[in-house]
């Protein structure tokens, strides 16, 4: 889009008395229509005029001045201003016109798409609705990757990558050569669903069954296709079980080149079928999950270069309705139950995968209600497919293929790995509807056996911008996210674990050489249903995730252990409206925080500017008071982030961390520790109903208390952050459980506490110390407490296992230590958890309060001061790759233009104008235009040149002589300057440049037979801001003809005739 210096000046002038009235210099008499088009500082002879006489009936001809511009990338537009009366009400206004059509620039060849043939597309923003679209123009001039739109575009449609993420609008042809459609009727009729629809439903369908002699789908368009009634999709695999060579079919079965759009049920239903290729297909505006595995049996079939978009909610499951449809539909739910639709239903899915076992390759999932890709669990098989594997299967299987998929413009979430299905009907024990969304979790393992290794699930490549909720969230272990691209979203990615200790033996989730981004330079567009539209953090309205006050994350830690390294963050700034940081943690958190998460090599550039939140109380955080809230916590390895090697980062307020070398962080609401640190977890039953207090003995007036996690469960949990080899008080808000079990999670052999637990003075005691194997429930090595004869000797032994209890306080002393050797990111030793058993019978009657500190008085411990410890600069931190790609196999540099305005020279804002490649910074001084050139293979800048614009005649001869001669074929030039030249089109401005006064000038360009979308030109006036721009450009395309040794840097050569005063060094631009 570009930016022009237009006066526009539609009039309908009240004039009182007679005479005339002067607008822009033109007279204009009483009441007389007219319109002007014309340029700022332009002759008469680039002025467009029109005038009307007016009568006295009230009633005139419209005055029209219409004039065609054209832009510096080439696009040629009409402005049109009218002005008249009819009935002695005045009607004046403009409009603006692309004239001949806009060209788009794709990455493909697309020399077989005809003029008339019809597109789509896709949103670039956090509406799916904002997908357009368009019919073809005959376009001679275009080249083979390019194609001529008729009609202008609603929305901003992003054709780049921002800020190291690749946005590009997907662009999908919907005309195929075979055309199979239903024959619909004006409105919806009969029983199909019409209290949902006002419009028919009843499409056409192709199933297919089992032993097809052969099925190779290619270049068909499907349209009004599939019903809202089960079994009648599109394209339909039913029961076919091995479509490919494994049921003997050779070639395999496939579907390629399809475009499925205005559909009514689903675009490819997969069911009982295994081998099946989809590839190059594209699902567009559909009812219910779009690309969709049935039953959870279906294996091996893969998904490559699909687009999916705009998929709305449907009736046939619980998962694919919408919240009015999940409250209307209760013909199968049990007796009077109401469906919660967040929890049961509202999961509409582009690629909805119910067996990890499939690959998805280069997918794009641009647009769902619900979500664009997810990875759903049922524990046993559904439907027709009953009883094909045993219980668990599917979470225990392996993830197939993902690699470079990209997920945008969904509501709820990019990608969802995580939950499952309900498979059991509906009953009075559990009401809910068959197949209603459910829990479960993956645990992906060798030959999907739990007793075999774990195998890690592997997310390569993925891209994920504009969700309003989450980028990309994953529940399970061991899962890896690498070389991925999350951008814009309300929260980038969410790591969750397993599950909770016991159930949960410990995983790895992890994030590697990833890219994050807050706020881009995406600002998006309003309309499309986008709800929000606010000030970002720069200043500028944008549109908004979730809410103009919802706290922007990048990285989410919930729970834990996760890890994260080699990452890359920016663009994290909090608003007055918005708290936004690069890492946060899950929001009214009541579950465990591991101290295992970790941090390392991380990135936090300078437009970070909170680089952690452990969050307030307040909208979105509520008290702030839940156990997860007041125990979060991460190490950072390095200091990365904290700029503290080998510390702890937790809440503030958390004293079970603190010691006096701790470093308070108040922008985080954090505190820095040293130390070492694991978590005690504590099973509590009779009752279970209890708030535990706990402190340490060094700072037991700041006790935490925590409430507990009670999931239904015959016991109430507990799990407070604790540092090794200190003393610790736990209390009680009523009389002490008769019933406790204690677990060291996360100790090494050797990790010792101290504990004192109150009880009521005439309590009696059992304790015992075991062994419990998570997986088979096996409980072995038990052993008995014995009571010791005092206190010390109770804290102190090593050897014996011995307690102590106090009458005359009311206190329990034992020692917890780990005995046993733990591997891994496992919760416990190999043997299994090592645990303590209490049980103390009490009388009703019986006092349990205690004294508030058993410990003798001391100072708290000496750990090692955390500012004693700085770290240095990390040169070998944050994300390796310069962007995140879909077409990952070409690089790019980073070019970033910045001018000066008048203000910036007047005000000295800046203090020189500059052209940075990379992350190497070359300033301007000196007023005038300079070049600085690139290889376009190479990417090594080859000159840079300064041109002074005082004696404008013989600069323009100068850079035109070095434009000509010194600038070589493939060469990028990036410009900046001010003064008064108009030689540019060599380097691929559409039309000559003509400088304000005053103004400022940036340029992208390119020299050679090619001409780049990339090239980029803007010419501010002097009360514009200063032109300036950024972009990520791709080296060694193929339309650069680049030579075989393009990748060997080419030697830094400089003019010295007319270069500044010293000779320029060369430039070798970083990563």
């Amino acid at each position: 889009m570009a930016r022009c210096d237009l006066p526009v000046c539609p009039s309908s002038l009240w004039v009182k008395g007679s005479g005339s009235h002067s607008l822009c210099s033109f007279p204009v008499s009483f009441r007389q229509p007219w319109a002007l088009v014309g340029v700022l500082g332009g002759d008469h002879l680039s002025t467009a005029e029109d005038r009307r006489e007016y009568s006295g009936n009230g009633t005139t001809g419209l005055a029209v001045a219409q004039r065609d511009f054209l832009t510096y990338d080439g696009t040629r537009f009409t402005v049109t201003a009218f002005s008249g009366w009819l009935k002695g009400v005045p009607h004046n206004g403009f409009k603006v016109e692309v004239s001949k059509g806009i060209i788009l620039h794709l990455v493909d060849e697309v020399a077989s798409w005809l003029p008339g043939d019809r597109i789509v597309i896709a949103s670039t923003d956090y509406s799916m609705h904002q997908a357009e679209e368009f019919n073809l123009l005959p376009c001679p001039e275009c080249k083979s990757n390019q194609v001529k739109i008729d009609g202008k575009p609603l929305y901003l449609h992003i054709g780049e990558v921002i800020d190291g993420i690749d946005m590009r609008a997907e662009v999908g042809l919907l005309t195929r050569n075979i055309l199979i459609q239903g024959e619909m009727e004006d409105s919806c009729y009969g029983q199909n669903q019409c209290q949902f629809f006002s419009f028919d439903t009843f499409g056409g369908h192709i199933k297919i069954l089992r032993n097809f002699s052969s099925v190779h789908m290619s270049g068909v368009e499907l349209k009004n296709m599939g019903q809202q009634i089960l079994g009648s999709y599109p394209v339909h695999f039913h029961l076919a079980e091995d479509v490919d060579e494994r049921g003997g079919y050779d070639p395999p079965t496939y579907l390629d080149n399809l475009a499925i759009h205005h559909c009514f049920s689903r675009c490819v239903a997969i069911h009982g079928t295994h081998g099946l290729l989809v590839k190059d297909t594209i699902g567009y505006d559909t009812l219910g999950h779009c690309f969709f595995l049935e039953d959870g049996t279906e294996q091996r079939n893969t998904f490559q270069h699909n687009l999916g978009l705009l998929t709305r909610p449907g009736t046939l499951l619980p998962s694919d309705r919408s919240q009015p449809l999940c409250l209307a539909i209760r013909s199968h739910v049990h007796g009077s139950y109401i469906p919660v639709p967040s929890t049961d239903c509202m999961a509409v899915s582009t690629f909805w995968i119910a067996n990890p076992s499939n690959n998805l390759i280069g997918n794009a999932a641009a647009g769902a209600q619900d979500v664009g890709i997810w990875y759903i669990f049922h524990r046993v098989p559904t439907g027709q497919s009953e009883g094909r594997y045993p219980e668990g299967q599917a979470e225990h299987t392996p993830l197939g293929v993902f690699y470079n998929n990209r997920v945008h413009s969904n509501f709820k979430a990019g990608l969802f790995i995580g939950k499952g299905v309900k498979t059991t009907r509906a009953s009075a024990e559990d009401p809910r509807e068959y197949l209603t969304v459910d829990n479960a979790r993956f645990r992906p393992h060798q030959d999907a056996d739990p007793e075999k290794p774990r195998v890690p699930a592997v997310i390569e490549g993925l891209i994920a911008f504009k969700n309003n909720d989450h980028g990309a969230w994953a529940r399970g272990g061991d899962i890896i996210f690498r070389n991925s691209g999350f951008a814009d979203n309300g929260i980038g990615l969410t790591l969750a674990s397993d599950g909770t200790f016991p159930t949960d033996e410990g995983c790895r989730l992890e994030v590697t050489r990833s890219i994050f981004v807050g706020e881009s330079s995406n600002f998006g567009s309003q309309g499309g249903q986008n709800s929000y539209w606010g000030k970002g953090a720069n200043g500028e309205y944008r549109t908004l995730p979730r809410n103009k006050t919802f706290p922007i994350r990048g990285f989410q830690i919930y729970d834990g252990p996760v890890r994260m390294a080699k990452c890359t963050f920016r663009k994290f700034t909090p608003t007055a409206d918005r708290y936004s940081s690069a890492i946060g943690f899950l929001m009214k958190n009541p579950w465990q925080i591991s101290p295992q998460n970790n941090v390392s090599q991380i990135l936090m550039e300078k437009s970070v500017g909170l680089e952690v939140f452990f969050g307030r109380p307040g909208q979105w955080f509520g008290s702030n008071d839940e156990d997860g809230d007041k125990t979060s916590i991460f190490h950072d390895l390095d200091g990365s982030v904290t700029g503290y090697a080998d510390t702890f980062s937790g809440r503030a307020d958390n004293s079970l961390l603190r010691h006096p070398g701790c470093l308070a962080v108040p922008r985080w609401n954090g505190r820095l520790c040293t130390g070492s640190f694991a978590q005690l977890y504590i099973q509590a039953r009779h009752p279970e109903n209890l708030t535990l207090s706990i402190a340490r003995a060094a700072y037991q007036s700041h006790p935490l208390r925590l409430r507990g996690v009670n999931r239904a469960a015959p016991y109430q949990q507990y799990q407070p952050v604790v540092m090794l080899e200190q003393a610790y008080i736990i209390q009680w808000d009523g009389r002490a459980p008769e019933d406790l079990i204690l677990y060291p999670i996360n100790f090494n052999r050797g990790d010792w506490l101290r504990v004192a637990l109150c009880y009521p003075r005439g309590a009696v005691f059992q304790v015992l110390t075991d062994i419990y194997q998570r997986r088979t429930g096996r409980v072995h090595s038990v052993r008995r407490y014995l009571a010791a004869a005092s206190r010390a000797s109770a804290l102190s032994s090593t050897g014996e296992r011995l307690f102590y209890f106090d009458r005359a306080s009311g206190y329990l002393f034992v020692r917890l230590q780990a005995r046993e050797a733990r591997k891994g990111h496992s919760y416990c030793s190999q043997r299994g958890c090592e645990r303590v058993k209490i049980m103390a019978r009490m009388s009703p009657g019986d006092p349990w309060s205690c004294d508030t500190n058993p410990f003798p008085e001391r100072p708290a411990a000496a750990q090692r001061p955390v500012s004693q410890h700085p770290s240095g600069p990390c040169r070998a931190c944050g994300a390796p790759q310069l962007a995140i790609t879909s077409t990952p196999s070409v690089q790019y540099i980073r070019v970033q233009i910045q001018s000066l305005s008048s203000a910036d020279i007047q005000n000295h804002t800046l203090a020189s104008a500059f052209i940075k490649i990379n992350d190497t910074l070359l300033p301007f001084s000196r007023r005038g235009i300079f070049f600085v050139v690139l290889d376009a293979c190479s990417g090594a800048v080859v000159s840079r040149q300064h041109f002074d614009t005082v004696t404008a005649e013989s600069a323009a001869r100068a850079v035109t002589d070095y434009v000509q001669t010194a600038i070589k074929d493939r060469g990028a030039a990036a410009m900046v300057g001010s003064s008064e030249m108009s030689v540019f089109t060599r380097l691929g401005s559409a039309k000559p440049v003509a400088f304000h006064k005053e103004g400022s000038f940036a340029m992208l360009g390119y020299k050679g037979q090619a001409k780049p979308s990339w090239i980029k030109v803007l010419n501010h006036a002097a009360y514009q801001e200063a032109a300036s721009l950024q972009h990520y450009v791709p080296l060694k395309l193929e339309e650069y003809q680049c030579p075989a040794n393009a990748d060997e840097p080419l030697q830094f050569a400089l003019s010295q005739s007319r270069s500044e005063q010293s000779p320029a060094d060369a430039v070798a631009p970083q990563g």
